[in-house]
């Protein structure tokens, strides 16, 4: 009996463990309350589990010290985002307010990541920062051989981060130590992805790399016609990302091999990240003035949706809607399932949109959506957070024209159509499984301690 016993209690040990490691997984997974790096996650999928506005309507929006092209960040109720004059703001994500703010010794084009009370960015002054999330206080910085324009991934206490000097980093999240680097043919704008135990990222060397994540050491490399600028996103075992030979691409994110490519607008770059939900890719066409969306499955274009002029921000998704920014200085809602534009809404107080090129507004960030918001930088400096308000500030509308096709090729029809034969829907978060795994260990301790309670007592 005192064997069981004793058994019993190891059971219980091993299954606490197991129950520890989920609960951990899920603290370094967002939720729909934070969008805590770019592209929100790990995986870089552009997915947010939260509903997004239906309107164009401003809860605040907060003017900087410079043109902004990083993404925001959102954790713990504060909006993390940098500017062209290399200075890092801390916002009140409810009321706009600016909390506290850094500055760097150049211009930031890398957006930030959060963990563990800790704001990780690069700076084209050639160094990582990491940053106390509650005041400002700089923690460490680490120095690269050339600018910083990737933006981080954090897990397990390692910052993940490419730099211009050709090579990726991994860094220890407390003291900014080098764990290793891995040196590939050319600059590292791209910013690492992580699945699995494996990190993606891709090189202006026209490769798309797959390296162990703690050893640094490569697993394959697959070959694009031009250099690699966006960041990967990995969904169920494939690996989505654009080239500047104005191809995306879907490899096996095991092995490398090219599952599918297609086209994306005109004849020279994509710089737009892709977004995945439920089987479906969606990315911007950085030489041409399209929104795309492709069956993650076969690559077949299901719509496309014009802009006016070329897409560089990232879509996110969120509740059926694709959020994106424009370089017309136009940021869009439109509907998933049809790209059928929902809102639209004019950056630069509403002046010089449309397919005329005019500086100003251009919306080169990518937004985060959280708890119902949508967050997004602008050349004209201000950082925007569309929601519904009870006092509402005046939004803007916007004389961009716009159109839908689903050809294969992108046209102008005036007749807005969907071929899509899904209705993409926010995808599940990864969340939902580890609560659900660490509920039945929950459980599963409390009926073993239990038991093994009984069996003691009626061994004595």
């Amino acid at each position: 009996m005192n064997k069981n016993i004793t058994s019993l209690f190891a059971i219980i040990a091993v299954f606490s463990l197991m129950s520890g490691i989920a609960l951990n997984a899920v603290a370094q997974t967002s939720t729909s309350s934070s969008w805590p790096m770019f592209r929100n996650d790990l995986l870089r999928t552009g997915v947010s589990t939260s509903a997004g506005p239906t309107t164009n309507q401003t809860l605040w929006k907060f003017t900087t010290d410079g043109q902004v092209w990083s993404s925001p960040a959102v954790a713990s109720g504060v909006v993390y985002v940098a500017t062209l004059n290399g200075t890092v703001y801390a916002v009140n994500a409810s009321t706009g307010t600016q909390l506290w703010k850094y500055t760097t010794g150049a211009h930031v084009y890398s957006s930030p990541a959060v963990a563990d009370g800790a704001v990780y960015i690069g700076s084209n002054d050639n160094n990582t920062y990491a940053l106390n999330a509650t005041d400002g206080a700089q923690l460490w910085n680490f120095t690269t051989g050339n600018q910083v324009q990737s933006s981080p991934a954090v897990t397990n206490g390692i910052v993940y981060i490419g730099s211009n000097d050709n090579n990726t980093y991994a860094l220890n999240a407390t003291n900014g130590a080098q764990l290793w680097n891995f040196t590939t043919g050319y600059n590292v704008i791209s910013s690492p992805a992580i699945a699995k135990g494996v990190l993606y990222v891709g090189s202006f060397d026209s490769r798309i790399y797959a390296l162990d994540a703690t050893s640094g050491v490569q697993i394959w490399n697959y070959t694009t016609g031009r250099g690699v600028e966006p960041s990967p996103a990995v969904v169920d075992g494939v690996v989505f990302v654009g080239s500047y030979d104005n191809l995306t691409y879907a490899l096996n994110a095991t092995t490398g091999t090219q599952i599918w490519n297609a086209t994306v607008g005109g004849d020279l770059c994509v710089q737009s990240s892709p977004a995945v939900a439920n089987g479906v890719v969606y990315i911007g066409g950085s030489d041409e003035p399209y929104v795309y969306a492709f069956n993650a499955t076969t690559g077949k274009q299901l719509w496309n949706y014009t802009t006016g002029m070329q897409v560089f921000s990232s879509p996110a998704i969120a509740s059926g809607i694709v959020y994106v920014g424009g370089f017309n200085n136009t940021f869009f809602a439109l509907n998933a399932t049809s790209g059928t534009p929902i809102w639209t809404y004019a950056t630069n107080d509403g002046k010089n949109t449309g397919s005329t090129f005019s500086p100003g507004g251009e919306i080169y960030s990518s937004p985060a959506v959280v708890d119902g918001v949508v967050y997004v930088g602008s050349y004209d400096k201000n950082v925007y957070a569309f929601a519904p308000s009870t006092n509402p500030q005046p939004s803007p509308s916007t004389s961009a024209s716009a159109s839908i096709s689903p050809s294969a090729s992108p046209t102008t029809s005036a007749s807005p159509t969907s071929t899509a034969s899904t209705t993409p829907t926010p995808a599940t978060s990864s969340n939902t499984t580890y609560y659900i795994i660490a509920a039945a260990i929950v459980i599963i301790i409390i009926i073993a301690v239990v038991t093994a309670l009984t069996l003691r007592k009626r061994h004595q």
